[in-house]
């Protein structure tokens, strides 16, 4: 194959994997909602604001001609040519693809107070303000009728897609309330940083913001996030990103620095590491995790010299 022009090159570093795909793969593409989709071939290729990225393998970019190599593997000069249209044959038609079924979340009763909730979080360090803030911005409530601590996450549209429990009675109880889609696990977003902090568990997330308070910093600008849960590598050596961590990097392209606040554990620390090795070309990574103790909340009442109660252990089981 015969080399390409300056002006092809020019031409082909244009334009963008979306205008692309709408004309020459059309039957690749899956809208997501909003300005957000991704490909049949591959569901965690992300495309948003101009840009895509590949979060199963780790790797993005902005233009047409970095997929085209990337991805789809042909050389430079093939990928130029496939972009300026000399090389495709025929135009695929458009591929329908049925929007899946969302989940239906079964949230708990609301108690008429959340005095439980609140004695709990206190007791383990949380500031009454943090406290405060969530329960008016309806982020946490205390359900009925077993009075445990409910921790929501909302999507675009503010309504409540994912609920996480945990018992307020000494017992280690939790999990997810049925139908909870954790793409939307529960975070408290700023949306100007360009900084997220990101952690296992939701009460790790208002321990890091209690210390933030205390050390006299303002937690409201900052992005934080939980992810109801970690993972490691899997057999084939692929690292799973978690899809509330995809959901908000495909999302907001103002987002370029990743703050990892996972528990001094084994999960927590192949996690991290994981993460790192995955997304580590894309954004800045910062691996941090609790000076002392498992994890933040362990962190947070040693340094309150709270005496830290271990919870009997429970199975997980479904808030109903």
């Amino acid at each position: 194959m015969g080399g390409v022009t300056p002006e092809e090159i020019r031409r082909a570093k244009e334009m963008d994997l979306l205008t692309y795909l709408r004309n020459f793969e059309p039957q690749e593409l899956v809208h997501l909602g909003g300005g957000s989709y991704c490909t049949k071939t591959h569901d965690s290729l992300k495309i948003s604001n101009g840009m895509w990225m590949w979060f199963s393998r780790g790797f993005g970019g902005r233009s047409a001609l970095d997929y085209l190599i990337k991805v789809k593997e042909h050389s430079f000069v093939e990928a130029v040519n496939i972009i300026n249209g000399q090389e495709i044959e025929r135009i695929s038609p458009v591929f329908s693809c049925q929007k899946p079924e969302e989940k239906r979340l079964l949230l708990p009763k609301k108690n008429t107070d959340n005095s439980r909730i609140t004695k709990y979080l206190s007791e383990r360090g949380v500031d009454m303000k943090i406290i405060s803030y969530c329960i008016k911005k309806g982020l946490i409530y205390e359900s009925l009728p077993h009075h445990n601590v409910i921790f929501l996450g909302f999507d675009d549209k503010k309504t409540a897609r994912y609920a996480a429990y945990r018992a307020t009675n000494g017992m280690k109880i939790l999990g997810d309330a049925a139908g909870s889609d954790k793409k939307y696990c529960f975070n408290i977003m700023n949306g100007k940083n360009k900084t997220i902090h990101v952690f296992e568990s939701a009460i790790d997330l208002l321990s890091y913001a209690t210390i933030l308070k205390k050390q006299g910093k303002n937690w409201e600008e900052e992005n934080l996030i939980s992810l109801a849960g970690v993972y490691g590598k899997r057999k084939d050596g692929t690292v799973k990103v978690p899809v509330a961590l995809q959901r908000i990097l495909s999302s907001d392209e103002k987002i370029r620095e990743l703050r990892l606040h996972f528990d001094n554990d084994k999960a927590g620390r192949i996690a991290a590491e994981s993460i790192k090795a995955t997304l580590g070309k894309e954004y800045k990574i910062r691996d941090e995790p609790p000076p002392k103790g498992k994890d933040f909340n362990d962190y947070l009442c040693i340094c309150l010299r709270i005496k830290r109660q271990r919870t009997q252990e429970r199975g997980r089981e479904n808030e109903r």
